[in-house]
C-alpha cells in the first residue's frame, strides 16, 4: 500500500496564491467541506477537476478552510503531542442519525431479535461471525466452517488460527460481563490476555503493555513499507489511562456522540498499538463495550469486521488519511460510520431472508400432500413453532398440554419427529426433551422432495 501523499498546507497555498483578489476568492468561495459529497483527502482531490477556475491547491485550500470552522479538538495527542481533532459535515449527521435510528434502544427490530426464546441463537451465531472475522482480519486461516463447528461443538483449538478464533469468541462473552463496569486498564489487559492467549511467539507478551526493547512498526504485508510507527513503550502507560477516562466520559462537556466516542476508542487503541500484537482485536472488542455501553443494544447482533475483512485496505488507508492530514479523525470515524450502516444493513437482509424462508416453508406444509399425510395436526403446529424458533425445547409434558392427548399420543408425536430428523431428540437426566434444529427449513424440503 503507497502511503497517501501529505498534503499542502493552507498558509503555504494562501501565500502563494497572487494578490489579495485571489485570496478573497479562496476563502469566499462558498465551497464546502465535502468536496462532491465526500470527506476526500488530497491524495484522492488531486486526481478531480476543480470548480470554477481554482488551481487543484486553491480547490484544497478552500475545503481545507471550510473545515477549520468545523473542527473539535480531543483529549488526544500524537506521538509528537500535536492534537487529534475531527469535524462534524453534514455527512456525518446524516450517517449518525441511521446509526441511532437502527442501533438504537428503540427501534422495531425483527421478531428474530426481539423474541426471548430466539434471540440468544441469533446473538451466538453473531458472536460467532466477529469471532472468526475479527480473527481472519490478523492472519487466521481457519475456513469459517470449521471455526464454526469448533465454536458450536466446544471442542477445543487444534492450532494457532483457531485458537485466535475461539479466543475472539470468549473476548466478545467477557465484553457482554463487564459492559456496566467503567473501563479500566486492567480491563484492557485482561481482555488482551484472552484475546492474545496461546497465540503469540511470547507469551510473557499476553496481558501485559509492550516494552521498550518491543517498539514495533505497522508494516505492509506485501511489500514491507513502514505504514505506522506508534508512540514509544514509555508512553503507554498514561496513554491507556487517557484512554480510560475518555471512554468513562460520555456524561462530560464538551458533548462527543456516543458512537463517535465508540469510534474513538477503536481508533486511539489502534494507532498506540499498546501491545505486541493483538492490536487491532483488542480496539474492535472495545468499540464493542462502548457501543453497548452506551445503549446500542442491536451492536451484538452484528459483525464490523466481516465488512472490513471485505477490504481491509480501506481501513488502514483510514487511518494513513488522518496520519497525514493534521491528525484529522475525520477520514476514520466516516470510514467506521459507513462499516456499522453496511453491517446492520447484512443483519437486516439476513433476518428477511430467514423470515421469507419461514413463510415459505410454512406454506409448503399447508400445500404439500405428502407432508400432509406425514404429519398429524398437532405436529403441524409444532414445526410452524420450531421453524420460527430455532433451539426451542419442547417436552412430552407440554406437547400434551398444549393439544389435551395422553401422554403416550404426545410422546408418539415428538418421537416420530425426532425419528424423521425433524427435531433433536436428548436425553436430560431420565426425562426426553426435543430441540427445534437449526436446519428444519431444509429437513422438510429434503422430505417433500424425495
Amino acid at each position: 500500500m503507497k502511503i497517501p501523499l501529505t498534503p499542502p498546507k493552507l498558509g503555504d497555498i494562501m501565500r502563494k496564491a497572487v494578490g489579495a483578489k485571489r485570496i478573497l476568492m479562496i476563502v469566499e468561495s462558498g465551497l464546502g467541506p465535502t468536496p462532491r459529497g465526500e470527506y476526500v483527502h488530497w491524495d484522492k482531490l488531486r486526481h478531480l477537476n476543480p470548480p470554477n477556475d481554482f488551481s487543484m491547491e486553491e480547490w484544497w485550500a478552500a475545503t481545507k478552510y471550510a473545515r477549520r470552522f468545523l473542527y473539535k479538538k480531543l483529549p488526544f495527542e500524537d506521538k509528537h503531542g500535536h492534537p487529534f481533532q475531527y469535524a462534524l459535515p453534514d455527512l456525518v449527521y446524516k450517517f449518525l442519525h441511521q446509526v441511532d435510528r437502527d442501533v438504537g434502544g428503540r427501534i422495531q427490530a425483527a421478531e428474530q431479535i426481539t423474541n426471548p426464546q430466539t434471540r440468544d441463537t441469533y446473538l451466538i451465531g453473531s458472536l460467532i461471525e466477529e469471532a472468526i472475522t475479527s480473527s481472519q482480519l490478523e492472519g487466521a486461516s481457519t475456513t469459517r466452517k470449521v471455526a464454526k463447528e469448533m465454536l458450536r461443538e466446544g471442542r477445543k483449538p487444534r492450532d494457532r488460527s483457531e485458537q485466535m478464533i475461539f479466543n475472539n469468541y470468549r473476548a466478545m462473552r467477557f465484553i457482554r460481563e463487564v459492559v456496566s463496569e467503567e473501563l479500566t486498564p486492567s480491563i484492557v489487559l485482561e481482555l488482551h490476555r484472552i484475546l492474545a492467549e496461546n497465540t503469540l511467539d511470547d507469551p510473557r507478551a499476553v496481558g501485559r503493555l509492550r516494552r521498550a526493547e518491543e517498539n514495533i512498526h505497522v508494516v505492509d504485508a506485501r511489500d514491507g513499507e513502514v505504514l505506522h510507527t506508534p508512540p514509544d513503550a514509555a508512553e503507554l502507560k498514561a496513554r491507556l489511562d487517557r484512554v480510560c477516562r475518555f471512554a468513562n466520559e460520555a456524561e462530560s462537556e464538551p458533548f462527543v456522540h456516543p458512537v463517535i466516542r465508540a469510534i474513538l476508542l477503536h481508533f486511539m487503541l489502534g494507532y498506540d498499538h499498546p501491545f505486541t500484537d493483538g492490536n487491532g482485536r483488542t480496539a474492535r472488542a472495545i468499540f464493542y463495550w462502548s457501543m453497548l455501553r452506551q445503549g446500542y443494544w442491536l451492536t451484538e447482533y452484528i459483525s464490523i469486521s466481516r465488512i472490513l475483512r471485505a477490504a481491509p485496505a480501506e481501513y488502514a488507508r483510514a487511518y494513513l488519511y488522518t496520519e497525514t492530514d493534521d491528525n484529522d479523525v475525520t477520514y476514520f470515524i466516516i470510514h467506521q460510520l459507513k462499516v456499522i450502516l453496511r453491517a446492520i444493513g447484512d443483519l437486516q437482509k439476513y433476518l428477511a431472508k430467514k423470515a421469507s424462508e419461514v413463510h415459505e416453508v410454512e406454506g409448503m406444509i399447508r400445500k404439500s400432500p405428502k407432508l400432509r399425510a406425514l404429519l398429524n395436526y398437532r405436529q403441524i403446529a409444532l414445526l410452524n413453532h420450531a421453524l420460527r424458533h430455532p433451539g426451542a425445547i419442547y417436552r412430552i409434558q407440554g406437547h400434551r398440554q398444549s393439544h389435551n392427548v395422553t401422554y403416550d399420543t404426545a410422546r408418539n408425536d415428538l418421537l416420530e419427529l425426532a425419528k424423521s430428523r425433524l427435531l433433536d431428540q436428548r436425553k436430560i437426566g431420565r426425562a426426553f426433551t426435543f430441540i427445534a434444529p437449526q436446519n428444519l427449513a431444509a429437513q422438510l424440503r429434503q422430505i417433500n422432495a424425495k
